[in-house]
């Protein structure tokens, strides 16, 4: 091939094109059907503007189909983020590096999620969730294909970061503050589901392209994520070009709180935006110890690689249900409730991995640790649309979401730096309990300062 790349068994040139057609051809023919819920432009003329307002539905037929289809987005969008942990090992045998330099793409990945996150998060605000997706759609494409062609982990690195993890980038954060405009009474249910979609991934990925890494390569596998990503992104992102009319967005009766758990802050928009991202980068380092280390400290104990890969992937399933269970909470308690409670029950769960290190006891406290942690990081977007102007969502959702990211990548590094001068990971356990507490005290600062909503039909 002109790449470079030699597939030598055509089972996967013909089976993986003609799913690719089956799955374009099938998006196409929801996007024709779902043109009755055309974008409603509302600067061609007072009257239609007026119209799109009186007729805008929150919770309704269409906003449920809207969330289905952000899903989809979200588990394909996301191969970005797994997809470089399966490759790993191959590209450190292929490119004869070191471990540490191996690492380097998924730092590189990480870095441009976060900043992803927060730039896409502004697109979003400005332009919709269509063009937002597009552009990451042609950037995964771009940034797998290249990436698939490399031959040094330096360019390899860079584009995982410029293009895949920013493109990645944008079927959370920026999704997730999209989807949030269309619900009021489900507001966290839905995002939780959007959310979902990244450990949907997390399941999925790995599933759909190990085979493929196995008898064709990594640069095999990488091709087909950059089809996959174009072919099926793209129509569906043109599935959601309908848009808020821009007089709901100031309208507290369609996109405002839901009454049931309604409040306010008595704290400043900036004021709360930093105590989320202080709060975002507590819960995560301390969510990264187990997700991050949870292999390598199955092989130090002599339980193998394999019994952490399991441990991981029941995390990460763990982590699907509390998702939903949390956002389901949320839609009762609210978003400041629902986070301080995921916070606490993270925090018992990790001082679990203290006492408990044999092998059936750490498959059961990883379980319970996916259950706990699953429902924090979707809580800090619902916290942002309760209490932050609904115009500013993507901006707001996205700089909390890069808080969140950074926790991970500095809680990663941070557990193997104590673990290289200590020789254990009970230090590493401490250190994140310890930043699962400076968690917790800045929520219990945010639920104090709220105010509580006066009861439904009070003067």
């Amino acid at each position: 091939m002109a790449c470079g790349v030699h597939l030598s068994h055509s089972r996967l040139a013909s089976p993986a094109a003609a799913a690719i057609v089956r799955v374009s051809a099938q998006a196409w023919a929801c996007n024709r059907l779902f043109g009755e819920f055309h974008h409603v432009n509302a600067s061609t003329s007072p009257n239609v503007a007026a119209s799109a307002t009186a007729t805008f539905e929150l919770d309704g037929r269409y906003s449920w189909t809207r969330l289905a289809v952000s899903v989809v987005l979200a588990t394909v969008g996301s191969a970005g983020m797994w997809s470089v942990v399966l490759v790993m090992p191959a590209v450190e045998q292929e490119f004869a590096i070191a471990r540490a330099d191996a690492a380097l793409p998924y730092t590189a990945t990480m870095i441009g999620f976060a900043l992803g996150n927060l730039l896409l998060g502004r697109v979003v605000d400005r332009f919709g969730i269509t063009p937002c997706l597009i552009l990451a759609a042609v950037m995964l494409g771009a940034g797998f294909a290249g990436a698939a062609m490399t031959h040094d982990i330096v360019a390899f690195s860079l584009l995982q970061g410029a293009l895949i993890g920013i493109g990645t980038s944008a079927s959370f954060g920026p999704l997730i503050a999209d989807v949030s405009h269309w619900f009021r009474r489900r507001r966290g249910i839905a995002v939780a589901a959007a959310a979902s979609g990244n450990y949907l991934a997390g399941a999925i990925w790995p599933m759909v392209l190990k085979d493929i890494v196995a008898e064709d390569g990594w640069r095999a596998a990488y091709f087909v994520v950059a089809a996959t990503c174009i072919v099926v992104m793209i129509p569906l992102a043109l599935m959601l070009r309908r848009r808020i009319p821009p007089d709901a967005e100031t309208d507290p009766n369609t996109v405002g709180r839901d009454p049931r758990t309604a409040g306010s802050v008595s704290l400043s928009p900036r004021a709360l935006q930093w105590l989320l991202a202080i709060a975002g980068i507590g819960c995560c380092v301390a969510m990264s110890m187990p997700q991050v280390h949870i292999v390598a400290l199955c092989a130090d104990l002599g339980y193998g690689v394999t019994a952490g890969a399991e441990m991981l992937s029941i995390m990460v399933a763990g982590g699907v249900v509390s998702r939903l269970a949390s956002g389901f909470l949320a839609d009762h308690i609210g978003g400041v409730r629902t986070l301080i409670l995921g916070s606490i029950l993270q925090m018992l769960a990790l001082m679990l991995y203290l006492p408990f290190d044999g092998l059936t006891s750490l498959y059961v406290v990883s379980l319970v640790f996916g259950l706990s942690q699953g429902g924090i990081v979707p809580s800090y977007a619902i916290i942002v649309r309760e209490y932050l102007p609904a115009r500013e969502a993507g901006r707001r959702v996205g700089t909390v979401i890069m808080a969140t990211v950074i926790g991970m990548a500095l809680g990663g590094w941070l557990s193997g730096l104590i673990y290289d001068w200590t020789g254990s990971y009970q230090a590493a356990f401490i250190n994140g309990i310890a930043f699962n507490a400076l968690n917790i005290a800045v929520i219990a600062l945010v639920l104090w300062r709220t105010k509580e909503a006066p009861p439904l039909g009070a003067a």
